[in-house]
């Protein structure tokens, strides 16, 4: 941390942004990536400068949406399988057939809730473009879950301080409150549609 803290410190303000916009983007790629420790680290430099925290939240939704819509294209053009073999680390174990069954039952609403999912966001767009959601809906959705969760970490890291240790704790706890409340989301759809289904037997 102390190293890529010392790296983002050296950048002037335009390369600073550049660079939380290619971690964001490479998130969708390369889900191993700690896109969030370093866009989280990079609004801390910023905060201490003279950046601001629009410009990191801009810079990062741009570098964000922009590879979600690239991995999205993929998955619209080539499917599933092509996707499964091309990127096998983009796809946890049974994280596909859990964000395909959500994408079946809770359709958009599955979109934007699995994206607050730490261990399934990275599948989101391109099991979405390859589910056939509509491109616009699916811009929108993701958008919002990130526009969301990014404007949260600039948020807290504007608010840190000099404690970077305490930026970073502060928003694994955060993350760990947003997945859990996606979560519970979630099961309140399906008990929801359950109970309709029942409803419609009866």
């Amino acid at each position: 941390m102390t190293d890529i803290l010392t790296w983002l410190s050296s950048l002037p303000d335009p390369l600073l942004y550049g660079a939380l916009a290619l971690a964001a983007f490479a998130e969708n790629i390369f889900p191993p990536l700690p896109a969030d420790t370093v866009i989280a680290l990079g609004a801390f430099v910023a905060a201490r400068g003279n950046g601001s925290a629009l410009g990191v939240w801009t810079a990062t939704m741009l570098g964000n949406i922009g590879g979600a819509m690239v991995m999205y294209g993929l998955g619209h053009r080539y499917g599933l399988p092509w996707l499964l073999h091309r990127f096998p680390t983009l796809f946890p174990a049974g994280a596909t057939e859990r964000v395909t069954a959500r994408f079946k039952t809770q359709g958009l609403f599955a979109v934007i809730v699995s994206r607050f999912l730490p261990g399934v966001r990275a599948v989101v767009p391109p099991i979405a473009g390859a589910m056939d959601v509509g491109a616009v809906r699916a811009l929108i959705a993701m958008a919002l879950a990130s526009g969301a969760w990014y404007g949260l970490v600039c948020v807290l890291a504007f608010q840190a301080g000099a404690n970077a240790d305490a930026l970073l704790e502060r928003i694994a706890g955060q993350q760990k409150t947003l997945g859990l409340g996606a979560a519970a989301m979630v099961l309140v759809a399906v008990a929801v549609m359950w109970w309709r289904a029942q409803g419609r037997r009866r």
